[in-house]
């Protein structure tokens, strides 16, 4: 299994944010919240981006931080999400959550999609 996330497993893009924002549905869990959108070309890669929001966490620092930890651990189970979706993922809580905490959520999160 591939575990890399190279540019084309990105999402970026205006249309695709708007999209994803206007026609997705969002799931919680723990500290992270998931927005998602089925594409219709169901064959490409499932694209991914993240968000820490600059309210909970001044220093660009700690949100590039929370950020590395969200994109490891959803790189590390890629697997779960399946094919043909785009993903944003929401940093909720106020303090900086261990990486084992983050996965967790991850985790569960992947699985209550599949």
């Amino acid at each position: 299994m591939d575990e890399s996330l190279p540019k084309s497993e990105r999402l970026c893009g205006k249309k695709a944010v708007e999209d994803l924002f206007a026609k997705g549905k969002s799931l919680t869990e723990g500290c992270l919240k998931l927005r998602f959108l089925e594409r219709a070309d169901a064959g490409e890669p499932s694209r991914m981006m993240v968000s820490v929001p600059k309210r909970n966490f001044k220093r660009a620092v700690r949100r590039n931080l929370l950020k590395r930890r969200i994109r490891e651990s959803y790189r590390r189970q890629k697997a779960l999400a399946g094919g043909g979706k785009d993903f944003l993922f929401v940093y909720l809580s106020r303090e900086v959550q261990p990486y084992d905490v983050i996965f967790a959520d991850m985790t569960a999160l992947l699985t209550r999609l599949a």
